[in-house]
């Protein structure tokens, strides 16, 4: 899906409702600006509760610790 969307006088973009709608995007949501070559990457950021668990199954057997670092 191509949206496009207006930067305006104030420096505001408004997210297409499709999209808002599409990932359930809601007002006063924090997003992130990450900048990738001549774009910009925009991505939500997640509340803390949506990230408990999130490395719950993380190998961590090949982990370096300080030792084999010199």
């Amino acid at each position: 899906m191509v949206a496009t969307a207006t930067l305006s006088s104030k420096f505001q973009i408004s997210i297409p409702k499709a999209i808002r709608e599409q990932h359930h995007w809601m007002a006063g949501q924090e997003f992130a600006f990450i900048p990738k070559g001549t774009g910009v990457l925009v991505v939500p950021v997640p509340e803390l509760e949506q990230l408990v668990g999130i490395a719950a199954k993380a190998d961590t057997g090949e982990v370096r610790d300080r030792q084999d670092r010199y």
